[in-house]
């Protein structure tokens, strides 16, 4: 390993000074590159991805909406409405209605952060923790490994929750990422991971760019986003992708996907020529477009970002999922382990 100030190479891996956070704890950024180009960044705030360049005909595009700063991924949060930039998501991603749940008999309440739910894990959430980087791997397929325990209680959840996140990029193209955690008290649990994506580049728009999603029907939700338990066919719905067609300009849905090996979803930009296709062996890919806080952000390398600037291929359990009986499980027990996988794998065609 060669160091040189703040920064530290190792095979394919530089390590470097992001940012303090107030207490005084450093934050690092670190960068994760394959034979072919890829370059992928993280932070160990949040065990956020602040970076994908992926090789295109015209030399490496961002694909990946973030900041130049730690200070603008903290000021974020407190927006109306934080855009969550990258982040792991948890201790539940999506909503749980009227922020509560039974467990074994147990009522617990939780924060209700949005519109009477809780969404994203609460009021403070994986996405703003302090992650310890645990494990850095050099040469082919570069590996980064964080790990958050998660207190007995943290947000009302029970259990002490150990949480292990491991990135990896390969030699053709492939960010995988592999969760795994484990609990001391039964609790529930659904991690993902918060990136959007625009294949033309972070400061474009995903207007032009073509959806496919492996999906016959999606969750049917309430007003206030949450599931009513019951499901709604996508046939003869304008957001039916099972054929690619233009990407939406707004949307917030949870497609039930078909998670037997074949691709969950793909987004495809004619500008660039990179398709990006979704692997997962979670139940629902919620899909995310149009951030109403967009308006106030600046992102990295001065973008000005805005409702279309990016959209979510959120892997996950289904929302609510604690209080629906009918939707998968999402208690995990004392002694078990939770593990997903999902990939995003990119590949270049030819630009129109």
């Amino acid at each position: 390993m060669q160091k040189n100030d703040n920064l530290y190479f190792t095979a394919n891996c530089v390590t470097k000074l992001f940012g303090t956070l107030p207490g005084g704890r450093a934050v690092n950024s670190y960068t994760l590159t394959n034979g072919n180009g890829m370059e992928v960044s993280f932070i160990n705030y949040g065990a956020t991805i602040t970076s994908i360049k992926v090789p295109s005909v015209n030399g490496p595009v961002d694909v990946a909406l973030g900041f130049d700063t730690l200070e603008d991924y903290i000021h974020s949060f407190g927006l109306p409405s934080g855009p969550y930039f990258g982040s792991v998501i948890g201790r539940y991603a999506g909503r749980i209605d009227g922020a509560e749940f039974m467990l074994n008999g147990v009522e617990y309440k939780l924060a209700a952060n949005n519109n009477g739910n809780t969404l994203h894990g609460g009021k403070m959430g994986f996405g703003r923790a302090y992650w310890k980087m645990n494990q850095l791997q050099g040469g082919e397929n570069p590996s980064i490994t964080f790990a958050y325990t998660s207190p007995d209680g943290e947000e009302n959840f029970p259990g002490e929750l150990t949480v292990e996140v491991t990135y990896r990029v390969t030699e053709d193209n492939r960010l995988e990422i592999s969760y795994k955690a484990y609990t001391t008290a039964d609790t529930v649990l659904n991690l993902t991971q918060h990136t959007y994506f625009n294949l033309a580049g972070h400061t474009q728009s995903i207007a032009g760019q073509q959806l496919y999603v492996n999906a016959e029907s999606v969750l049917e939700l309430r007003q206030d986003g949450v599931p009513t338990g019951e499901f709604t066919s996508l046939n003869d719905s304008e957001i039916d992708y099972r054929q690619p067609k233009a990407a939406p300009l707004s949307i917030d849905n949870s497609f039930v996907v078909n998670n037997d090996g074949a691709p969950a979803a793909k987004l495809y930009s004619p500008e660039t020529g990179i398709e990006m296709t979704v692997f997962t062996d979670q139940p629902s890919v919620h899909i995310y477009v149009g951030g109403n806080c967009f308006g106030q952000l600046k992102g990295k390398d001065g973008a000005a970002y805005h409702t279309t600037s990016g959209m979510a291929f959120e892997a996950q359990n289904y929302p609510d999922a604690p209080n629906k009986r009918n939707f998968p499980s999402s208690v995990l027990k004392r002694g078990e382990v939770y593990r997903h996988n999902t990939a995003y794998v990119f590949e270049n065609k030819e630009a129109e």
